[in-house]
């Protein structure tokens, strides 16, 4: 991981933020190069042995970028404390996130067979409430951005793997390994592949 760049002064953010009001996308690309080692610092509280820290970094960079396009002037602290708040909660989204995604795939679990041999999965005996109308609305609005975002903001590799990696488009969800192997490439290739995919998602439809 390349070191990152001392954070601006004072002067020089005000600086930096007058010309992104303006509509200088070069200052804007300044003012989030040089808060990089922030997002690095705030990510290195969440890192953990199953997490890895450059996709927490990109994760982190997306609430970054978000704190930079929003950020007012006239705002009584500077942009550093601002987007130190906005890194965290796109952190923390991001766990919360999977770990709902975590306890819904647990629930197509194998547990066992019943006596005629079927499958049994732990949602076929779990008991659990009726879905809210607005729950499956929701549901089914991110579905269809999803698929929406996908051919826009993807290239062709990375629909490719999206859509074997996740089963979309009613195929076989596939392994990194089984991706890899289609496209004459690396396992750890497809997964950096992969990982930079849903941050793109992530970012357009957050």
């Amino acid at each position: 991981m390349k070191p990152f760049l001392s954070p601006l002064t004072e002067q020089e953010e005000q600086f930096f933020l007058t010309e992104w009001s303006k509509g200088d996308l070069a200052a804007k690309e300044i003012l989030i190069e040089r808060n990089m080692r922030l997002v690095a610092h705030i990510a290195k509280k969440y890192q953990s042995a199953t997490e890895d820290m450059e996709e927490l970094i990109s994760i982190g960079t997306i609430g970054l970028i978000k704190a930079v396009n929003t950020y007012k002037m006239d705002r009584a602290s500077r942009l550093g404390t601002y987007a130190a708040r906005c890194i965290e909660n796109e952190l923390l989204m991001f766990f919360r996130s999977k770990k709902k995604t975590s306890r819904e795939v647990s629930l197509y679990e194998p547990i066992g067979t019943d006596k005629e041999g079927n499958q049994i999965k732990l949602m076929d005996v779990v008991e659990s409430d009726t879905p809210q109308l607005s729950d499956i609305a929701e549901l089914h609005k991110n579905v269809a951005l999803l698929y929406e975002a996908i051919p826009s903001v993807l290239d062709e590799r990375e629909r490719f793997i999206i859509c074997k990696r996740y089963g979309l488009y009613n195929t076989r969800p596939a392994t990194q390994r089984e991706i890899a192997d289609s496209l004459g490439i690396s396992r750890s290739y497809v997964s950096r592949i992969e990982k930079k995919a849903l941050n793109k998602l992530r970012f357009i439809l957050s």
